[in-house]
């Protein structure tokens, strides 16, 4: 409740009863309501932020399914022109290749490495990248592939 404050006789006349309030409240509606709005937007955009390497898969209708931690190395459809692959989303040249595939091989618990080719990689130069890992001591390198209607 407002503190009414008693005015001197000499300016009762001129002026009326003088109030005084004190606001020692802070307002954080605006600040909830910003900060529920940008919540919001970034949980709509984060989906849409998170892409991988387009790779069109060939398709093999009798791929088992692969589950677990594993070693990928990426053939994309511009090897052909700059001679990169991707360990996993790392892009790599060709020629450092067989160093990193070694340097993790180190650290994996499976000595395993799988081998993802675009559909319109030819032959020789997934051959080029397979060769690459076999120098770098892999034993087991797989072909992954997507089954028929998969994405």
């Amino acid at each position: 409740m407002p503190k009414v404050q008693p005015i001197p006789e000499a300016s009762k006349a001129t002026r009326g009863r003088r109030t005084a309030s004190t606001l020692a409240e802070i307002n954080v509606v605006p600040l909830v309501d910003v900060m529920l709005v940008l919540l919001i937007i970034f949980m709509v955009t984060a989906p849409m932020i998170q892409r991988g390497i387009d790779v069109n898969l060939p398709v093999a209708r009798r791929a088992p399914q692969i589950s677990g931690e594993r070693i990928e190395i990426t053939v994309p459809a511009s090897y052909r022109t700059d001679h990169i692959v991707y360990l996993g989303t790392e892009p790599i040249r060709r020629e450092i290749l067989q160093e990193r595939v070694r340097q993790k091989m180190q650290t994996a618990t499976q000595k395993d490495v799988f081998l993802r080719g675009d559909a319109g990689v030819n032959l020789g130069e997934v051959t080029e990248v397979f060769d690459a890992l076999t120098a770098a001591g892999v034993d087991h390198v797989g072909f992954v592939t997507k089954r028929p209607g998969e994405r």
